[in-house]
């Protein structure tokens, strides 16, 4: 299976994810958990896309190798500095509730559990056939 589909179905699961939990949320918390579902599922959205698109240019052809990592390692640690300001400053101004903030940031880590579970089930059911 080659990622550019693992990727897609990924994309698509942690959206559907995203707005189920937000969902319920909306439902049946209240709106700071809600808001902080939301906020954390964008910005854990957000900053897979950009990791993996970092990961792409980090090992594509060209420049030395030694540039590459450098780069991949200071863009990894200025999105990971910058997750952490709007973290703090959410939770600080008390937009969002720091659970539900959890809750959303977990959404990729979700999604990812979720796909390996449906190609597992996908590949015993192609077996038993």
């Amino acid at each position: 299976m080659d990622w550019e589909h693992v990727y897609r179905n990924l994309k698509y699961l942690n959206w559907v994810i995203l707005l189920l939990l937000a969902s319920v949320s909306y439902f049946l918390m209240s709106n700071n958990f809600t808001t902080g579902v939301i906020i954390g599922g964008l910005m854990v959205i957000a900053n897979f896309h950009a990791l993996q698109h970092t990961i792409r240019q980090g090992f594509s052809t060209g420049d030395s190798r030694t540039t590459k990592k450098a780069s991949v390692i200071a863009k990894y640690y200025l999105r990971i500095a910058a997750m952490g300001i709007l973290i703090y400053f959410f939770i600080s101004q008390k937009w969002v509730d720091p659970v539900g903030l959890t809750v959303g940031l977990s959404i990729v880590v979700i999604g990812i559990v979720s796909l390996g579970i449906l190609m597992i089930r996908t590949t015993f059911s192609k077996e038993s056939t």
